[in-house]
């Protein structure tokens, strides 16, 4: 059983109410989960707000998502914690995950020269649409410093080049250190390393474009031109050591015909991978993906 750890108080819409929490609930399938649920939320005075199950059928995997409201809330998670131990991780052999929302969890933003992704993150920061602190980004390029401190938010270039990057994964883990809950790589075109991943602690989500067929490496824009494919689309996924393998948070696709020219396909492309990470973002940071596996289960 995990809570989050403390950070200065925001929601989605600017405010703190500081009484509604998530609780995640994972293990085997069994009668009762449910009902075990409620009575102990509903025992404490809780008001449940939303509540989404899923059990897999082929593996018996049981997989629950609860908002609850609750005056007090913060006063009120070190007891409740305890009958969740008790109650639930004991008795039906589950893990739970309490968190506070008014807690926003803490992002850091990896980018390289391709803005398109990173500045629609900012942006609906700035309006109260991802309710996150961004903690920081880090850029191999200097070029859109301005830009992000203009957003107040603390920009760190890290040259990164070449198949040698220890030196700069580890300025990476000096600069994130404790202070951040998740990494997003908005664009970000350099590879992390095995040793990198483990060691930062935290999920990484990537995005990347996708096309039907797949066109890998440089210029894949052009070669889906040349293909005529009818398919523009975009994968949000975490990040695991088998590249562009991780399990799939979030995809989406737009047509495309025989007249669109190749940045045609590129502006519709950067249209629907700013969509679909800025989904990908709000349900993580929301609690509304499970990992399962290397696939997930995600409650919208």
């Amino acid at each position: 059983m995990t809570v989050a750890r403390q950070a200065p108080a925001i929601t989605a819409s600017g405010t703190a109410p500081g009484r509604r929490a998530s609780l995640i609930v994972r293990g085997t399938d069994r009668v009762g989960i449910v009902a075990a649920v409620g009575s102990l939320l509903s025992a404490r005075g809780a008001d449940i707000v939303s509540l989404d199950q899923y059990s897999d059928p082929a593996t018996g995997a049981f997989f629950q998502r609860t908002v609850f409201c609750l005056d007090g809330l913060r006063a009120a998670l070190p007891g409740i914690r305890a009958e969740l131990e008790e109650g639930l991780a004991k008795d039906f052999d589950l893990d739970v995950t309490l968190r506070d929302l008014s807690v926003p969890k803490r992002m850091a933003v990896f980018a390289s020269r391709s803005d398109h992704c990173l500045l629609d993150l900012l942006w609906r920061h700035r309006r109260g649409e991802l309710p996150v602190g961004i903690a920081m980004v880090i850029s191999n390029h200097p070029d859109t410093a301005e830009e992000v401190r203009g957003f107040g938010v603390p920009f760190f270039h890290v040259p990164s080049s070449g198949p040698e990057k220890s030196a700069a994964e580890a300025e990476h883990l000096r600069l994130l250190g404790d202070n951040v809950d998740f990494v997003v790589l908005a664009r970000y075109m350099q590879i992390l390393s095995g040793d990198f991943i483990e060691r930062v602690g935290v999920p990484i989500i990537n995005i990347h474009h996708s096309f039907l067929p797949a066109f890998i490496g440089a210029g894949p824009y052009a070669r889906a031109k040349e293909r005529g494919v009818k398919l523009v689309g975009a994968t949000a996924h975490y990040v695991t050591e088998d590249l562009d393998e991780g399990p799939i948070i979030e995809q989406d696709v737009v047509r495309v015909t025989h007249a669109d020219t190749a940045a045609d396909l590129r502006r519709r492309g950067s249209d629907v991978e700013r969509a679909v990470l800025s989904r990908a973002v709000l349900w993580h940071a929301e609690d509304r993906v499970v990992r399962h596996g290397n696939h997930t289960i995600v409650f919208t």
